[in-house]
């Protein structure tokens, strides 16, 4: 990957002429949240930095009066705190605040949850999903009983998803969260199963519920609207089929307008998912600015212990956490990694990490069913990370037909999803594969309604069909190896427990 980076899960290693499907487009942040727009403390020297901490203290009934004065003596304004999970989420322009709050009676840890001032700085135009044209979709032909564009969609077959819908299409009981770029719940393939209840925006860290205030504005990636279509696009003979397309989906918006997903909305996001009723959430993006979080830096270390602790609360509540592996064909098994990309909303430089102590957040959070992506045919992608004990199940994200072209009628080797504006487009990535992983999670929790987290993640994992690893792996036909799988048949680095699949989610 090459500066400036994308922080939703994109494919990094699809051949030129590819990579447009792959990348999203943003716009300059040219106005903040109102919490963003919060004045600085007194305190604070004129020219000074504002930026955005996560102070951690022991979850109760409420901050103590003496954590907060010191939190305001030290610089910083709190913006929201989660008592039930001790995260406090401040602003504060006092450079030394964290290290000033770390020595505070009652405070855990603390850290600064980016590097760039308020608001975030903007990236430049990294492209845009490959969009189908009005005629494509009106040239559309399904045999009877599918929806218009079904046939293109490769990926449901792929995980048994059209034979699993001749017996349930999923309980309208059952919500997945969307929890990334913000949902257009007006697409005419999403607006039948939306949860408006279980929606909200979550980008100053704070719910921001105003109608409508969880969809992204036509400056914003189209990302989550293109994975919440993947999940639950209603069967309903309009444009494409979702892998449960009878349950509901909501939309958690915590991406700023310039694409970064900070802490303070994340844990917002899992926080509000968890008391909204929700009963899976999908993750495909990691948590700015650092791709890999530290435990051994101080602000990294209040970054992974606050969104560990939001994820924890939602999976306690009910919630299956499901998250994308990433798409730089990294071995997050590996004794260490190169990671060129943080921190992003700054200056980036190559850095070495273990990656069994600088974790990627959430995917590599305890809990969290971490999915790889295969393309059409069955493989790992060219570009999915992978990691014997770390990948935990995999499914279609797409690849490059150069790679892995899919049997006709499908033309695309690229995942099918909808775009805001009652559009549809193609794109590929990790981020493509843990929706299909999230749609399936839900398919067992119709079938099994009164399942616990542990119980849906236990036969998500029983019911996958075991995949052995690929060896030698040479995606590129050049005679090198790309990758190497470590595991059994049964549990590898590639696949993890196996590809999902989605008629035994609603069978057994």
């Amino acid at each position: 990957m090459t500066a400036p980076y994308a922080r939703y899960r994109r494919a990094a290693a699809i051949p030129a002429g590819m990579a447009m499907a792959t990348a999203l487009a943003f716009l300059p942040n040219t106005a903040a949240t109102a919490a963003e727009d919060a004045p600085a403390p007194a305190a604070a020297q004129a020219d000074a930095t504002p930026l955005s901490y996560v102070v951690n203290v022991k979850p109760g009934h409420g901050t103590s009066a003496y954590v907060k004065k010191a939190v305001v003596k030290a610089g910083g304004t709190i913006v929201t705190s989660y008592d039930q999970i001790g995260v406090i989420v401040v602003h504060s322009s006092n450079p030394d605040f964290a290290k000033t709050v770390r020595t505070v009676r009652g405070v855990q840890s603390a850290g600064a949850t980016r590097t760039a001032p308020l608001p975030s700085a903007s990236t430049g135009d990294l492209g845009a999903p490959k969009v189908l044209s009005a005629a494509e979709v009106a040239a559309a032909d399904a045999p009877a009983g599918q929806d218009p564009l079904q046939p293109q969609q490769w990926d449901l077959p792929a995980i048994k998803a059209d034979k699993a819908h001749e017996k349930t299409l999923g309980s309208k009981k059952v919500t997945v969260a969307v929890i990334d770029t913000g949902v257009d719940d007006t697409h005419p393939d999403i607006a039948p199963n939306f949860d408006r209840e279980a929606s909200v925006n979550c980008v100053s860290g704070k719910p921001d519920t105003a109608d409508g205030a969880w969809r992204p504005s036509a400056a914003e990636s189209p990302h989550g609207t293109h994975v919440a279509g993947e999940i639950a696009a209603a069967k309903n003979g309009v444009g494409m089929t979702g892998v449960a397309p009878g349950v509901k989906v909501s939309g958690i918006k915590v991406s700023t307008t310039a694409g970064f997903f900070y802490t303070e909305a994340v844990v917002c996001g899992f926080v509000w998912a968890a008391e909204h009723g929700v009963d899976v959430t999908n993750n495909s993006y990691y948590t700015d600015p650092w791709y890999f979080n530290c435990k051994n830096d101080p602000d990294q270390k209040a970054l992974v212990e606050a969104v560990g602790r939001a994820s924890r609360y939602a999976e306690k509540k009910g919630a299956v956490n499901v998250a994308a592996a990433g798409n730089e064909n990294y071995d997050l098994a590996s004794d260490e990694i190169t990671d060129p990309s943080s921190p992003n909303d700054t200056t980036p430089g190559d850095r070495v990490v273990d990656p069994s102590e600088c974790l990627d957040i959430p995917t590599q959070l305890p809990g969290v069913v971490t999915v790889a992506s295969t393309g059409a045919k069955g493989i790992k992608s060219s570009f999915s990370n992978h990691g014997l004990g770390v990948v935990d199940i995999a499914a279609p994200g797409g690849d490059s037909t150069a790679y892995q072209k899919p049997d006709a009628p499908a033309t695309s080797g690229l995942i099918l999803g909808t775009l805001p504006g009652g559009k549809w487009g193609y794109m590929a990535g990790t981020s493509m594969a843990s929706p299909h992983v999230a749609g399936v999670a839900a398919l067992i929790k119709s079938t099994h309604p009164y399942a616990s987290p542990a119980l849906v993640k236990a036969l998500l994992y029983a019911e996958a069909d075991a995949t052995p690893c690929t060896d030698p792996y040479d995606i590129n036909g050049d005679g090198k190896i790309d990758a190497v799988c470590e595991g059994s048949k049964n549990r590898n680095g590639f696949y993890g427990w196996g590809i999902a699949d989605a008629l035994d989610a609603v069978t057994k």
